[in-house]
């Protein structure tokens, strides 16, 4: 594990209930005292955990991103690895995975960590190059979802793709150019979902990699969704069949 910040009212309250011995110290704004933050206050004492109060200034200065007069110092486990994928497929009877091929917008990927964890995704799977990374804005933005889903990184996608299949995985990809919709697709069984780059889609080895593609149906001008919208609606279509 390795220190840095979480920030924000609703990711530094999922830490203080799920991991509060992880955090070293915690920062809030001097006059912050309000109905939000007296429970955190409150909670954070209960663990023990040392309080300072701080200026608006010197918490500009320790992160990037609107901290809501909060930030925490703690101790974050990092992204987990090939191996730690292994594990999980030998523990999961059927896997639900969400891959992501070189997703580059923090925001975006935060986005797509709180819908995973509120489909019960397994684990979300990423490139180590060219791909956002477990950042305190990525953590921000997850609201907390960040310390609950493990967050995968991978040296090559195409190689994991093909080792999720003869595991028995289904490897599913998300492109306009097919004719079979999310809701023609059979997502009941062991599940990996692949979703492309923001404007880009999928690389072409990773589609080719893929045992199927399908498309959300589009009506409107538009030709394509946010990518973090476009997780949300596929999650959510195969969290609708496996229930």
């Amino acid at each position: 594990m390795s220190a840095d910040f979480v920030f924000g009212i609703h990711a530094v309250n999922a830490l203080l209930e799920r991991a509060p011995q992880d955090i070293l110290e915690l920062f809030i704004m001097k006059d912050r005292e309000d109905k939000r933050m007296q429970p955190l206050i409150q909670q954070a004492r209960q663990n023990g955990i040392s309080i300072q109060f701080c200026n608006r200034r010197t918490l500009d200065d320790m992160v990037n991103g609107q901290h809501q007069g909060i930030v925490a110092k703690a101790r974050l486990a990092s992204s987990g690895n090939e191996s730690d994928l292994a594990t999980l497929l030998e523990q999961k009877e059927k896997p639900f995975l969400l891959v992501l091929d070189g997703v580059t917008d923090p925001h975006n990927l935060g986005a797509i960590l709180r819908s995973a964890d509120a489909a019960g995704v397994h684990a979300v799977i990423s490139p180590k190059d060219r791909s956002a990374k477990l950042t305190s804005v990525v953590r921000k933005v997850a609201c907390g979802a960040a310390e609950a889903v493990p967050f995968i990184t991978v040296t090559n996608l195409a190689r994991t793709l093909r080792e999720l299949q003869d595991a028995g995985v289904w490897v599913v990809g998300t492109a306009g150019e097919t004719d079979t919709t999310i809701y023609q697709a059979d997502f009941k069984g062991p599940l990996a979902l692949v979703l492309g780059a923001e404007g880009e889609g999928l690389r072409r080895l990773t589609r080719e990699t893929c045992d199927s593609l399908v498309k959300i149906p589009m009506f409107g001008s538009v030709s394509s969704l946010n990518v973090s919208v476009a997780a949300g609606i596929c999650l959510f279509e195969a969290v609708r069949q496996r229930s």
